[in-house]
């Protein structure tokens, strides 16, 4: 009787532990926003914090519709599960722990992809394919592992989703990112249009991608943890889901030291995440010593996959989500045919069908415990068939996509920031002067992207634009006008010289103070109107009648623009018809003494 009272207490002591735990899983969503908002620019984090609130929420929408029934509904040829609503038509005995855990799972994996395709991706588009992960993708290859499928039936271990969760969206991300194409400015090409250099962009914010790594680690005891049916189990999990993120960020702190002269940040920051990736799969059977070997190498696995991407295939992952998660996901999942042992107190459920173990099933110990190939075989088998499902499925729903309404943000929109295009939100940080290093080392006060192409000749006309607004010019450039040209302090010298070129002999020089934001009012939040950053300018005024205006406004939008937002702006007044507007007539002299 005892006895039964215990397990009675001890199932029910897990049953809450696994609802905590899927708590934990939930606030990993925070983490991987602040991680991508940490990681990209200023301009696009009110975008960031949307789309990954959105994750979540498309996320529960579709599950309900069909994502959960297609997960754990009864089994159906082993592929998939069949349709149904028994929350709507049975709730009663509807599976609660089970639909809100695997809820919160099927959400981290849509998440991964949004830091990939950060920054360039239209908003409706995203929420289109974060649905569609949410109700085909993953709770199909999730099915064969976790819902009794094909996979499970043969021997394949992910306990807790390197393959599942992190190698597929690292996969949908490398897809997506590789369609999308990089971000303005982060490769530069040469006039042949071979790319001669990769540009660094600096996150605008590392203590908040450091918060992010923080409570994604803490999330972690969780996302591995919660499935536990013993203290023993759990306190195994927890020590190999320690040590792997640890080693992999010390070996990635003293590689970056080695090879580059100083210990990088971010790239660390990462390390941490590929070491809690790479022991996601096999942190229930593994031991201390192969959680230690599987976090050396995927310290140095996440540095090779931001280079392979950057220098070899030439994708722009802004937040390194393809390292991390889908290289790391891969190595996690086939390590576990290499480290599986017996000493590890999950191992000791026995052999499993897949069906009766669910995730926990294994069929023996790895290659290097003395198991032989048959376990590393099925891991790499059921690797390859996640990817290939994962990838055929994704490019099907990125085409289409692209196809119907577009995948990519216009080149201005990307250029102003999808803060403001896509969602009217001027600043995620209103009241804050902020500074982007973007790929100079000169820092440009409110500016918030790097155009990439600082010559003047080679920009596109919308980046010329976007870097020197002209306002109000004329159709007919002859007569008498009056050019206001704002700039930055540091252009006027150039400027100057550039004006007495021309033959402009006299101009009127003013200090001024500027607004930060581009259009000259309106902007409002909550209704209320928003107070502008303001910051030091030059105002040059300069009247002209022989010298054709436009050559005027050319030739100053070419010594002010750098290749930045906020290079300046160009303002064109018809002095005739101001005079005017101010007698109420026509006097030809007064003309000329305004001249």
């Amino acid at each position: 009787m005892t006895n039964e009272i215990m397990e009675v207490v001890e199932s029910n002591i897990f049953g809450v532990w696994f609802l905590i735990g899927t708590a934990l899983v939930f606030w990993m969503q925070a983490g991987f926003a602040m991680v991508e908002a940490g990681f990209t620019r200023a301009k696009n984090s009110g975008n960031i914090i949307m789309k990954n609130l959105m994750d979540f929420c498309i996320g529960t929408v579709m599950f309900i519709l069909i994502g959960f029934s297609l997960l754990l509904g009864e089994d159906f040829m082993g592929f998939i599960g069949k349709p149904g609503f028994d929350i709507f038509t049975s709730y009663a005995d509807f599976d609660f722990s089970n639909f809100v855990f695997n809820l919160v799972f099927c959400a981290t994996t849509a998440t991964i992809v949004s830091g990939a395709m950060a920054e360039r991706t239209k908003f409706l588009s995203y929420c289109i394919y974060s649905g569609v992960i949410s109700a085909l993708i993953y709770p199909i290859e999730a099915h064969w592992v976790w819902g009794g499928g094909w996979l499970s039936q043969i021997g394949f271990h992910d306990f807790a989703g390197s393959a599942c969760i992190h190698m597929v969206g690292g996969v949908c991300a490398l897809i997506g990112a590789k369609i999308l194409g990089p971000r303005i400015g982060k490769f530069s090409k040469d006039k042949q249009g071979n790319i001669t250099k990769v540009n660094a962009f600096p996150g605008h914010n590392i203590p908040i991608g450091a918060l992010g790594v923080f409570i994604l680690w803490l999330g972690w005891y969780g996302f591995n943890g919660a499935a536990a049916t013993t203290v023993e189990e759990l306190g195994s999990i927890f020590v190999t889901t320690t040590i792997a993120p640890a080693i992999a960020t010390v070996v990635c702190m003293v590689f970056t030291w080695v090879k580059f002269g100083k210990p990088d940040v971010s790239m660390c920051l990462n390390a941490s995440l590929a070491g809690l990736v790479a022991i996601t799969a096999s942190c229930d059977v593994t031991d201390g010593f192969g959680a230690i070997v599987i976090g050396f190498v995927a310290g140095l696995l996440v540095v090779f996959g931001v280079w392979l991407l950057d220098e070899k295939l030439r994708i722009d992952d802004p937040v390194g989500a393809v390292a991390v998660h889908m290289m790391n996901g891969i190595w996690g999942t086939i390590a576990v045919g290499l480290f599986a042992t017996d000493t590890a107190p999950a191992f000791a459920r026995g052999y499993g069908d897949g069906v009766n173990f669910g995730a926990n099933q294994i069929v023996g110990k790895g290659l290097f415990y003395g198991g032989g190939f048959k376990l590393l075989g099925i891991q790499l088998f059921g690797t390859a068939s996640i990817i290939a499902f994962t990838a055929v499925a994704i490019t099907i729903t990125f085409l289409a996509i692209r196809a119907a309404i577009g995948l990519r943000a216009s080149e201005e929109e990307e250029i102003l920031g999808l803060d403001i295009t896509e969602h009217g939100l001027p600043s995620a940080y209103s009241g804050f002067s902020l500074m982007d290093v973007s790929n100079t080392m000169t820092m440009d006060i409110n500016e918030n992207t790097d155009l990439g192409a600082p010559d003047y000749e080679t920009a596109s006309q919308v980046k010329r634009d976007a870097a020197v607004k002209v306002v109000s010019m004329p159709v007919q450039t002859t007569g008498i006008y009056k050019v206001v040209i704002i700039a930055k302090l540091s252009r006027y010298d150039k400027l100057r010289r550039a004006m007495n070129d021309l033959g402009v002999t006299g101009m009127t020089v003013t200090q001024v103070m500027g607004c930060g934001i581009q259009k000259g009012a309106g902007e409002r939040y909550r209704g209320a109107e928003l107070d502008a950053t303001l910051l030091p300018k030059v105002k040059v005024e300069v009247v002209v009648s022989k010298i054709p205006v436009e050559n005027v406004v050319e030739a100053a939008k070419k010594v002010l623009y750098t290749g930045h937002i906020g290079d300046g702006k160009i303002f064109v007044y018809d002095v005739a018809k101001v005079v005017k507007i101010r007698t109420g007539e026509e006097d030809r002299e007064a003309l000329q003494d305004v001249e």
